[in-house]
């Protein structure tokens, strides 16, 4: 199978940069990149890229998908008064709502031109039934890459943590999940569309044991490892109340930093720990507007990039991030790094590079995805510059990262369709958020 995408812009945010040129893909790979018109070739599909700008898919590197159900709530509050009010709801999840929330974030996501979504799932009602599978059997439904994150909580609040006692697992049954979810759906193919990753929720929710053996985990089965880290004061607050360091050097301390580690936020990291991220290869999830929204403050990433660690973008859950879509954290992260006061401080071109090649790096996916060259699999955005918004900005990577949202004219992962004119083709979904409003009403009900 052969499509050639011609006569389009096109931008990596690493260098490859074209202001019309080609991309050619054969079986699902990017077979060819160039400046000008193709080379006339026999090709299955043929694309007018005219009036467009051709990015590699973005990468998502964090995010909760069970939380569509549960948008609009504690939309004051800071992250611990959050998560007070939204545990006793996600009580009352089970696998059902959690496929609804997750196809319909999914949806989102490739609507807003997003190709692989990691996403940290660590809320296991005792009788919410299969809810993993649930998100795995999403993913396949909508078409995007999952670097499905088996979460885990073993630490309520009888024993100090934040989450009810009912959501937490047992040491042993956590190990035990993670293993047997890396068993069941890991795929460490270069083509894969799904792989699982390991990921003790939080400092403040998973003991110390856990945190541990979970990391032994991972390398045992040669899985990467994510986590919440430096979030918010508070946690900053908490670690050196309990363990006398701080959450970097408690990360440091039970084994949760190297080049298979990535984090989520790393708002609060001192020049120490921003140089041993850099140093060691710790990739660092930035959520900038789910960040605002909470009121947790501004990750340093702008000093990350200087010390050479691998950062990439998140949307974070939809009940810290109600829009829920990719392309506007570029604009957000821009946005953030310039409010110390540097107007130069981030570019449209660093922001792209950090949703695409920064996000392939911190998934440990850099050989395979996030870059406009041949060789890497054909996970593409085609975004239409030709309308009435972006008309004038003769800077195409500009008019994306500044300026409105563009129409997606159409998104491919692994050379296939799931968007295309602005439209989900893989599901329908006016049914998509029929399930959405029934799986949040009852969850609601059961609150």
């Amino acid at each position: 199978m052969r499509t050639v995408i011609d006569g389009a812009a096109l931008a990596d945010g690493s260098g490859v940069e074209h202001a019309a040129g080609h991309v050619i893909i054969e079986d699902g790979w990017i077979a060819a990149v160039g400046d000008g018109p193709a080379p006339p070739v026999e090709a299955d599909r043929h694309v007018d890229g005219r009036g467009c700008l051709v990015t590699p898919g973005f990468v998502n590197t964090h995010h909760h998908l069970y939380q569509w159900a549960t948008r609009g709530y504690a939309v004051d509050s800071d992250l611990f008064n959050w998560l007070i009010t939204l545990y006793p709801v996600w009580e009352g999840l089970d696998e059902s709502m959690v496929g609804a929330a997750a196809a319909a974030g999914l949806a989102r996501l490739a609507r807003t031109g997003c190709t692989t979504v990691a996403d940290h799932h660590y809320v296991f009602p005792r009788d919410g039934g299969d809810v993993f599978g649930a998100l795995v059997e999403a993913g396949a439904r909508i078409g995007t890459r999952l670097e499905a994150v088996r979460g885990s909580m073993d630490r309520g609040v009888s024993h100090g943590g934040l989450p009810p006692d009912s959501l937490v697992e047992t040491l042993d049954g956590a190990l035990s999940g993670t293993a047997a979810a890396i068993e069941r759906h890991h795929d460490p193919a270069p083509d894969s569309r799904l792989r699982v990753s390991v990921g003790p929720c939080s400092p403040f929710s998973v003991t110390t044991d856990l945190m541990r053996e979970a990391g032994l985990l991972a390398r045992q089965q040669a899985v990467r490892l994510h986590t919440h880290l430096a979030e918010t004061l508070d946690e900053e607050k908490q670690c050196q109340a309990e363990f006398g360091c701080t959450p970097v050097e408690y990360a440091e301390r039970v084994g949760w930093i190297g080049p298979d580690v990535w984090l989520a936020h790393g708002v609060h990291l001192d020049p120490d720990a921003v140089a041993l991220f850099g140093r060691t290869g710790t990739g660092v999830a930035h959520c900038p507007t789910s960040n605002a929204r909470l009121a947790s403050g501004i990750a340093p990433v702008v000093a990350l990039l200087a010390a050479g660690a691998p950062v990439g973008l998140g949307v974070d859950g939809a009940a810290s991030n109600e829009d829920g879509g990719l392309v506007v954290e570029l604009r957000q992260a821009v946005w953030l790094a310039r409010l110390g006061g540097r107007p130069d401080a981030l570019t449209a071109r660093q922001a792209l590079r950090l949703a695409t090649a920064g996000g392939a790096a911190c998934l440990g996916r850099a050989g395979e995805i996030g870059a406009l060259r041949p060789g890497l699999l054909a996970d593409l955005a085609v975004w239409d510059l030709s309308t009435m918004d972006h008309a004038g900005i003769a800077d195409p990577v500009t008019a994306l990262v500044f300026g409105p949202i563009p129409p997606l004219a159409l998104l491919l992962v692994g050379g296939e369709t799931v968007v295309e004119r602005d439209e989900l083709r893989t599901a329908d979904e006016t049914a998509l958020a029929a399930d959405l409003r029934r799986a949040s009403a009852a969850l609601a009900s059961r609150a």
